[in-house]
Formats: C-alpha cells, sequence, structure tokens
C-alpha cells in the first residue's frame, strides 16, 4: 500500500515560495511524508540529531556510490583524510589572490547606473570561473557547465530516472576527457587540484577514474549550483536591506558572519538524504530501517525553537548552530573555500556600487526544487553620487 501523503514537494505554492512551505511543515507536520521525497524532516533538533549520529543514520542513501558523501566510516574516513588538505588554510590562501582577482573583474564588468539581471550577470560566472579556476579547468567548460547545471535541475525535479542518469552521465564524461589529457600530458600537467587528486593515494594505491570523477563532481555540484545561488540570495537580500549594505560597506570585517546569517534566512541549499540503519522514531514518526530521510536544511536553519524569528537578521548568533555548511562527520570539507569565495564577491560587489536596489517592476523569479535561491532576480546597481 502507499503510505499517506501529508504533502506534496512539488506542488505549485511550494514551488512558487518554497521557504514558507517549509514553515508551514515544520509547525504542522515536523516529519512528513511524499511519495518524491519519502520523509522529511523539518525541525533543527531533528536534523542535528540524524547529521551527528553517522551510526544509527548512514549516508548510503542513494543507489549510486557519491565519494564520499554516500559513505560511512571507516570508509568515509580515510577518504576525509584525503580531500580535506585540499581545502586547506595553505591551498586557501594561495587561491585567495586568483579569487579576488575574478571578483573586481566581474564587479568592473557589470554596467553602472543600470539594471541587471544578478543570476546571470554576476552569479552564474562567478561560480564557474572560481571553481574552473580553484580546480585547474579550462574557460571553454564555463558555458556547457552552466547548461549542465540548468539540465541537472529539470532532471531531478522530473523524477524521471533515465534523465538523471543521463544528464550524471554527460558530466561524467567532461570530467573523463579532462582526467585524459592530463594523463597524456605526464610530467608537463598543470599542478593544480585536479592533477593532484590523479596523484593522490588511498588505501595504498591510487584512486580509481571513477573515484576521482565522483569526488570532482561532487566538488563541481556544489560549488556551481549552490554558490550561485548564494550570491544571488546575498545580494537580493542586502538591496532590499539598504542600512546592512552601509553597515557592511563602512565594515567589510562583517560581511563573513552577513553572509552566514542571510544564508541561514534563505538556504542555497534546500536538503540531503540519510537512512537509519534501525527502526527509529523521529518527530512522533516510526521510520523503519532502510526508508530514505531528507533532511531539509532550508527548513531546519529557520526552527523558531532554536532562532526565535526566523527572519530577523542577527550578526551575534550562535555559529554552531548554524547548519548551512552541515554538522558531524559530513560537514562540507569546503566550507573555508566556500566562504573565502564569498567573502571576496560580496565586498567585492559593495565596494564597487554606491547602492544595490530591487527592482519594482520585476520581482524575483524562485528557483525550482532542487535548486535554491532565484532563477531570475534584477537588480539597480547605482554608482552615481545621491
Amino acid at each position: 500500500m502507499t503510505p499517506h501523503q501529508d504533502w506534496d514537494p512539488r506542488a505549485p505554492e511550494v514551488l512558487a515560495s518554497p521557504i514558507a512551505a517549509y514553515d508551514r511543515m515544520r509547525r504542522r507536520c515536523p516529519v512528513a511524508h511524499s511519495d518524491y521525497l519519502h520523509h522529511s524532516v523539518f525541525r533543527h533538533a531533528d536534523v542535528m540529531r540524524i547529521v551527528t549520529d553517522h551510526e544509527t543514520f548512514s549516508s548510503q542513501a542513494s543507489r549510486h556510490v557519491s565519494v564520499p558523501n554516500s559513505m560511512d566510516p571507516p570508509e568515509h574516513t580515510a577518504w576525509r583524510r584525503l580531500i580535506e588538505p585540499y581545502f586547506g588554510l595553505d591551498r586557501i590562501a594561495a587561491f585567495e589572490p586568483d579569487c579576488r582577482r575574478i571578483g573586481a573583474e566581474l564587479v568592473a564588468a557589470l554596467p553602472r547606473n543600470a539594471s541587471v539581471e544578478i543570476m546571470f550577470g554576476l552569479a552564474h560566472p562567478f561560480a564557474l570561473r572560481m571553481q574552473c579556476a580553484f580546480l585547474g579547468w579550462p574557460d571553454c567548460l564555463h558555458e556547457p557547465l552552466r547548461q549542465w547545471i540548468h539540465k541537472k535541475n529539470i532532471a531531478t525535479l522530473s523524477g524521471d530516472a533515465h534523465a538523471i542518469a543521463a544528464v550524471a552521465t554527460e558530466f561524467d564524461q567532461t570530467i573523463r576527457d579532462l582526467l585524459k589529457e592530463r594523463r597524456q600530458a605526464g610530467g608537463q600537467a598543470p599542478d593544480d587540484a585536479t592533477t593532484r587528486l590523479m596523484r593522490a593515494s588511498i588505501h595504498g594505491r591510487a584512486p580509481t577514474e571513477d573515484e576521482i570523477v565522483s569526488i570532482l563532481r561532487n566538488w563541481t555540484v556544489g560549488e556551481l549550483g549552490t554558490m550561485a545561488s548564494s550570491v544571488g540570495i546575498i545580494a537580493h537580500y542586502l538591496a532590499t536591506h539598504p542600512a546592512l549594505q552601509d553597515q557592511l560597506r563602512s565594515d567589510p570585517t562583517l560581511v563573513r558572519a552577513a553572509n552566514d546569517e542571510i544564508l541561514r534566512i534563505h538556504a542555497p541549499l534546500i536538503a540531503n538524504r540519510r537512512t537509519p540503519t534501525c527502526p527509529v522514531d523521529i518527530g512522533g514518526a516510526r521510520i523503519q530501517a532502510g526508508e530514505r530521510l531528507t533532511l531539509i536544511w532550508a527548513s531546519a536553519n529557520r526552527d523558531e525553537t532554536v532562532f526565535g524569528d526566523p527572519d530577523e537578521f542577527r550578526l551575534d548568533r550562535d555559529p554552531a548552530l548554524n547548519l548551512l555548511y552541515g554538522a558531524g562527520i559530513h560537514a562540507c570539507p569546503g566550507a573555508p573555500l566556500a566562504r573565502l569565495e564569498l567573502d571576496i564577491m560580496i565586498q567585492a560587489l559593495l565596494a564597487g556600487t554606491r547602492a544595490l536596489e530591487p527592482s519594482d517592476e520585476h520581482p524575483p523569479m524562485p528557483a525550482i526544487y532542487p535548486a535554491s535561491g532565484y532563477r531570475q532576480a534584477i537588480l539597480m546597481l547605482r554608482h552615481d553620487t545621491a
């Protein structure tokens, strides 16, 4: 028998205003069943319980192996040990000059005293250029990767397994072609993150091509989709909060805390998966071993029992409560890089303008699940004096 559906994540009213829909579900039905997402978990305490108890809640919640996202210890532990140095302080510091150059170039290319569609005018180019620069990938991949992210989101929303597989295969082939070029270059291959990953060692052996492809896929999907969403969300929020704009222009050291708080209010990443290894009770629901749990980050980070008014902006939040980059053993290893890139991009945008203003004629269009943020957001960039 098909279990009772508590909600429809693909209903028009949910897709039109997802954050508001998640707020309603958190208050009405904190663990809700649907055919599409199975058991959705909305409360902060329940999500935190799940992500910090990897023995009871396994990350092997997909049919496809994802390195290391869908792994549990001890396998996950070994792969995290291999991956974390790529996001170490020394690597981040070495990348910072390139990051600042890209941010400055992107802002300088924006029209002055004009309306700009911020997603395709800034957010997507930002994510593509930053990611390709960090991994050592050529600029010619920018447009194919942008198109791939769009196709991936459409396929995921459709639930069509064949379409999802086709999109994944297309992206994997792009990475395999890059790896082939580096193998052919031998000792002349560029000394970048992609080449170093090919020369790494795990369990006393070199990673297989499938393992390397999986790691690079995870890094790229997170960077291109989530980081573009983050820039759009932050830029639009600042445009609608001019006093905060002025505060951050006066004190750019506050940008990092402001970014984290804005992205707590409006999450750039909607959800993640887990599956219990034994029967458990969560939020009054009985979940059997092997059933899929969908952790709704975009709801947990707005839980009134933790944050009070979820829309209240505060710079003094306890960062340990913010699930923006996850928690537990699967907390995002790339968080230091993501924070640096967002700091630099938002600082450059604020420094390069006098004011950001929302468009009265064109309200932002929300992104379609599984993406978050906006499909389109038009802002006025002012440079002249008042």
